[in-house]
């Protein structure tokens, strides 16, 4: 019996050792796991774009604005001459808070009163706003403590007054700060990523182990037919993915669709490229259906990560931030976000719309020409 077993083992082990790809992903993706748990699983926010509209220009207003400077929670992105300027940031991502300091505010504290300043928070990204907002009223009431502090010293008084400034917060886009509102529109990403990039690859590489793809190598098809033919069903079942997708969203969830539709799923085709590709990619090294599913799995989790889908990027370390630069998702997500909960449009969404063309043109082009040597 031993014998019997010990060769049926022995056996396994060299059918391991033959498929490489296999093995080494099976030892990769562990370690690739623990690196994006152990550094991009958190939610801890730092560093949140603000801009701030300073219509008063006193010494008083530039003790507020160095209040949020020095907090860890904030980094100023750049001042704004007005709110349009300032809602334009918001609006592109540029931002993800902005404070407004009405004229007189100086002049208000200076005279005993109470000042009045906003404070205006991008809600699409639930997380983040949740932290924003907590900070500015922490960072409003630890300063008019302060300052209620300097005026008690300098008239030799003992009880407080009223908190002198007064910090009104206002969410944009999310006011409830609802997380399916956030989350719906991502999963339009996810869903056509893993599911057109697994079912190119797969159709293709078990066409090739049934031994049907040189059938079609002979038949009067072009590469680019042959390419156009396999590719096309996916593209439809994707656009009926999404369309399903906004419709549980919107009557299960009630996500409200605030851009145009018609916009969302011309970069959805745009997005659907870039996935294609990958799994045509795939499929031309991909061996057998397993290692082609397990090399999908593996373009997935970064994705996942490094997206924003789960976890915001701004509580991510810096070189994390630049390698999700490299992840065609996180494009799409800034887009399909911004169309379904702002309402914007082209205007706003040019960079990604440009950067996502690129990231097309170039893993279609890539993963055509791959697969054409392969046919050969």
């Amino acid at each position: 019996m031993w014998n019997r077993l010990s060769s049926l083992i022995r056996k396994e082990f060299i059918q391991i050792i033959r498929d490489p790809r296999t093995l080494g992903m099976t030892f990769i993706m562990p370690v690739a796991m623990m690196f994006l748990l152990g550094y991009a699983a958190t939610n801890d926010v730092r560093n949140i774009a603000l801009v701030v509209l300073d219509q008063d220009q006193t010494s008083a207003s530039r003790r507020l604005i160095d209040a949020y400077r020095v907090a860890d929670y904030f980094s100023i992105a750049q001042p704004v001459a007005s709110e349009d300027e300032m809602r334009g940031l918001i609006d592109n991502n540029t931002a993800r808070a902005g404070l407004i300091i009405p004229p007189g505010y100086g002049r208000a504290l200076a005279g005993g009163g109470s000042a009045k300043v906003a404070f205006v928070l991008d809600g699409s990204d639930p997380t983040v706003a949740s932290t924003a907002l907590s900070a500015a009223q922490f960072i409003g009431q630890s300063l008019s403590t302060q300052v209620n502090l300097d005026r008690l010293q300098a008239r030799g008084q003992t009880v407080m007054t009223q908190q002198p400034i007064d910090i009104r917060t206002q969410v944009w886009f999310n006011p409830g700060l609802v997380n399916s509102y956030y989350m719906v529109p991502a999963m339009i990403g996810i869903i056509l990523q893993y599911l057109t990039t697994m079912l190119t690859a797969t159709s293709i590489v078990r066409e090739r182990e049934r031994g049907t793809i040189e059938q079609l190598i002979v038949t009067p098809l072009r590469s680019w037919e042959l390419v156009v033919g396999k590719l096309t069903p996916y593209v439809l079942i994707a656009f009926l993915n999404t369309i399903e997708v906004l419709t549980i969203g919107v009557l299960l969830f009630h996500v409200p669709i605030n851009g145009s539709l018609l916009l969302l799923l011309a970069l959805t085709s745009l997005f659907l490229v870039t996935t294609l590709g990958i799994g045509l990619f795939i499929s031309s090294i991909a061996n057998t259906q397993q290692e082609a599913m397990l090399t999908t799995m593996f373009t997935l989790l970064p994705s996942i990560f490094l997206s924003g889908f789960f976890f915001p990027l701004a509580a991510m370390p810096g070189w994390l931030q630049v390698l999700s630069y490299l992840i065609p998702l996180r494009y799409f997500l800034i887009m399909a976000r911004g169309i379904v909960l702002k309402g914007v449009g082209m205007s706003a969404l040019w960079p990604e719309v440009v950067t996502l063309s690129i990231f097309a043109l170039v893993v279609m082009g890539a993963a055509v020409s791959r697969f054409r040597k392969s046919l050969d």
